[in-house]
């Protein structure tokens, strides 16, 4: 069963869904991190390789409603509406199970509201990150393990994306400096990574072996 991970430069989903014993590659235009297979270029070249599922993490620099102070002049200049035609001519594309993942933000007033809004808490990692989850013939991942959060992951720049507690002031905790990176931020976390292979992958093969009955 062949899996695309696409605008994933981390590999941190697709090295799950490898471990799990899938054919999975992921694309991005850096190279892949893990080493791991990898198409380095235009998603676009790719998309349509009969996949059977396809999960991306488009760039959210003129989609995230961090950046809503700037919505004005990116829709001027031509940026947002040419990320939006991104996102939709992906989910546009003959596959018949495609996963979207976003921050709130613009798609959710613009385009429609994702089918669920999650948090790594739910999974297993003490953050607080809301991240949306557009599905095409695919089911809401359901929580694993529900921690306490610890932290509010956000874009915030005064303090490098982490904020204590889902407050608005100052931590006292060390930041690691990397986060401030855009490419760090957007690194997803491993335990929705682990629900997306035991859940979406479990649905995939039933749906696959029902189809071959």
């Amino acid at each position: 069963m062949k899996i695309l991970i696409a605008c994933e430069e981390s590999q941190i989903v697709t090295e799950q869904f490898i471990n799990a014993g899938f054919d999975t590659m992921s694309c991005d235009l850096l190279p892949g991190a893990k080493g791991l297979p990898h198409y380095q270029g235009d998603l676009f070249d790719i998309i349509n390789d009969d996949w059977h599922a396809i999960i991306v993490f488009p760039p959210c620099t003129h989609l995230s409603g961090a950046g809503a102070p700037s919505w004005k002049q990116k829709q001027a200049d031509g940026r947002q509406q040419q990320a939006v035609d991104f996102v939709m001519k992906i989910w546009n594309n003959k596959c018949g199970h495609i996963s979207i993942e976003n921050p709130t933000g613009f798609l959710n007033t613009n385009w429609r509201k994702p089918n669920q809004i999650i948090n790594p808490f739910q999974f297993g990692d003490p953050f607080k990150k809301r991240t949306c989850l557009w599905l095409k013939n695919l089911p809401d991942l359901l929580p694993t393990k529900i921690v306490e959060p610890k932290w509010h992951y956000t874009s915030n720049s005064t303090r490098g994306g982490l904020l204590k507690d889902g407050t608005r002031r100052k931590s006292k905790l060390p930041i690691r400096k990397a986060w401030d990176n855009s490419n760090e931020r957007s690194k997803f976390f491993t335990g929705i990574a682990h629900a997306m292979v035991n859940q979406w992958g479990n649905f995939l093969m039933e749906r696959k072996r029902s189809i071959c009955a």
